[in-house]
């Protein structure tokens, strides 16, 4: 029977980040990972020979610098391609619009009516984003209890947020529980500017623009300035990075390991179960996987009826598919200019826009109007094609995960045809173009990575799902009831997106919990 400090499920992101705080810190850590290879939702594909496309994420918009740091990611090759990417609005008619630094305007280079307002609503938001990435940085304040240090903790987040001044805090109490659509269109005019910031704050998630909450969504995106970037070498590099960090600070990771069951005994874990039936003893687990999946490994009957109630209403229900293209030449977008096609492209017309096409999605309907995110990285990195080759790797939202039909292989084939066909009418000749594909639907992310409901953030990314109430009431700070369990996924918080904050805040939680019985 092997031994170690921690073991950790899950080799994405977020269990790498963890496993290599716990080691840094002198711990003996092992990570687990299904899959043949390390970083789940960073991982890529090959589409065809010498053609690599990210599998899943595809940009960078929220890990920051200090995470970088302590991780030493830069020391494996983490460095961007691109730092500050633009976002292109956009527009059916072809009146694109160009946001970038806080600044926009048309492609053509002219003025767009609405910039001033613009840029003064995003400086504001941007000034709150600052306040949610503090909160981000560290275990949110407990429900009940918590003692002097939560405390503590308090009255320096409420101090940071009185210093921002009377009518700024104001400002935040009226917007952070504000729906997207109603808050931005009091700001800008509706079109493909302010459907952007819609976009934004509902990428991801099963709810319109109107849904309550939706600017706190927003703001946790802003974070970082609400700068997007390329990893040099795709988001492949980036596994890597993370994969090599970790092996670096001394930690163990082992792939195609299926876990069975945690092991348990007088409510203390003990170890782990694999799926091939080895074990290996350890004090404390983290899990990468959602809530539910955790306490079905670990047994139901130690979790209370009103925690088990609490956790089978998160919601998780998925809305957002992938599709990834080979390109055997650069796609060329009517209206833009070529030197921004290597830009973030936002299909979402306006806030009216987003709202018709969740419509779709409640009612189990693949999109007709298809509202999309897309990149082609090869324009900025061509090391990660060869032969001249591009590749555009796309998240189309709206896409349900309980489609009416039920997803099989014509399933796929119709939505990627739905969304290359919808490229074709912005950059006519792309459709020709295409040499290969892979479409991946909510149901095939959910197999594949284990996210319940094919939900990228293991739950809703919302106000009633965030903070102190992510995932649910009394697991917010990522300790489960059994003692030496811990989430360090995306479903705990700060939730998804590739920030590292859930496994670097799930590490510090251990490490304090040994210091306490330690004392």
């Amino acid at each position: 029977m092997s031994n170690y400090d921690t073991i950790i499920i899950g080799a994405g992101h977020n269990g790498l980040a963890a496993a290599t705080r716990l080691a840094q810190s002198g711990q003996k850590v092992l990570v687990l990972e299904q899959a043949a290879t390390p970083g789940g939702a960073i991982a890529q594909s090959e589409l065809e020979p010498g053609v690599f496309a990210p599998r899943f994420a595809h940009l960078l918009m929220g890990l920051g610098t200090p995470e970088i740091k302590a991780l030493g990611l830069q020391d494996h090759g983490c460095t961007p391609a691109v730092s500050d990417m633009p976002t292109i609005a956009l527009c059916p008619t072809g009146r694109h619009v160009v946001l970038q630094g806080g600044t926009v305007h048309y492609a053509d280079g002219t003025p767009h009516p609405d910039a001033a307002q613009y840029q003064a609503l995003t400086k504001r938001l941007t000034k709150f984003a600052a306040g949610i990435a503090q909160i981000s940085r560290q275990a949110p304040p407990a429900l009940t209890g918590g003692g002097w240090r939560q405390a503590v903790d308090l009255g320096k987040i409420g101090l940071n947020m009185r210093l921002q001044g009377k009518d700024d805090l104001r400002e935040f109490m009226r917007v952070a529980l504000s729906n997207v659509y109603d808050a931005v269109l009091d700001e800008i005019t509706d079109g493909p500017l302010a459907g952007v910031l819609g976009f934004d704050a509902i990428l991801g998630g099963h709810m319109g623009p109107r849904a309550p909450g939706t600017m706190l969504s927003l703001l946790t995106r802003m974070r970082e300035g609400a700068r997007r970037s390329l990893p040099k070498g795709g988001m492949g590099a980036l596994a890597a990075s993370f994969t090599n960090a970790a092996i670096a600070a001394g930690v163990e990771i082992r792939c195609n390991s299926k876990v069975f069951e945690i092991s348990v005994a007088n409510d203390q874990v003990t170890g782990i179960v694999l799926q091939d039936g080895s074990r290996l003893a350890c004090d404390q687990v983290l899990s990468s996987l959602d809530p539910k999946t955790t306490m079905h490994l670990s047994h139901i009957l130690h979790y209370d009826a009103e925690m088990v109630r609490r956790v089978r209403h998160i919601r998780t229900k998925g809305a957002v598919a992938k599709v990834n293209l080979a390109l055997s030449n650069a796609p060329k977008i009517t209206g833009l200019d070529e030197s921004l096609a290597a830009a973030r492209w936002v299909m979402a017309p306006s806030m009216d826009a987003l709202e018709l096409g969740y419509n779709g999605a409640k009612y189990g309907r693949l999109p007709d109007d298809v509202i999309f995110e897309a990149v082609v990285p090869s324009l900025s990195d061509p090391s990660i094609t060869t032969g001249g080759h591009h590749v555009l790797s796309a998240i189309v939202q709206y896409v349900p995960y309980e489609l009416k039909q039920g997803w099989d292989t014509n399933s796929n084939t119709d939505l990627g045809n739905r969304v290359i066909a919808a490229l074709d009418n912005i950059a006519p000749g792309l459709a020709d173009s295409v040499t290969a594909r892979e479409v991946i639907s909510p149901q095939d992310i959910e197999i594949e990575t284990g996210a319940p409901g094919g939900h990228w953030h293991h739950g809703e990314l919302i106000a009633d799902q965030m903070l102190m109430m992510r995932p649910a009431p009394g697991m917010e700070r990522y300790a489960l009831p059994v003692s030496g369990l811990y989430l360090c996924g995306a479903s705990a918080h700060p939730g998804g997106d590739v920030t590292a904050l859930p496994g670097l805040n799930a590490a510090d939680a251990v490490l304090a919990g040994l210091k306490r019985k330690a004392a």
